[in-house]
């Protein structure tokens, strides 16, 4: 499926990790070929074993758990489940941690640079989270 849309997660707030799933699953759900690229602040989330919840920023992630909202690493798993999204860690981010990428959670379809990513990303649109 070609890429139509770029999901580039670079934050490591609550909000915008959310919002960034929220985008890849339903866009997936619907049909368009989704390529999510985790990096910097976010990737942290995505090691396997990791359960912490990010920071929030403000009201609505304070309340996105009291109210039920399904988590975001369930949203991009179903992502890539349901919809066929692909899910690739920052090359350059996993260095800079020190993380192998057999430490990925199952679901991340392992890493990529960024120049891969904006090449496969170029013919579609890319959203920043």
């Amino acid at each position: 499926m070609a890429t139509q849309l770029g999901v580039l997660c670079v934050s490591g707030t609550q909000e915008r990790i959310q919002m960034a799933a929220m985008v890849a699953a339903t866009a997936a759900a619907t049909g368009t070929g989704v390529t999510v690229f985790l990096s910097m602040n976010a990737l942290g989330y995505f090691i396997r074993g990791d359960t912490r919840t990010p920071p929030a920023e403000g009201e609505i992630g304070r309340l996105m758990a009291q109210k039920n909202v399904p988590p975001f690493r369930q949203l991009f798993e179903q992502a890539k489940e349901l919809g066929g999204a692909r899910l690739y860690a920052c090359s350059m981010a996993l260095d800079v941690l020190g993380v192998e990428p057999d430490r990925l959670e199952a679901y991340i379809d392992g890493p990529m640079g960024l120049t891969a990513f904006l090449s496969e990303a170029a013919d579609g649109q890319i959203v920043v989270f």
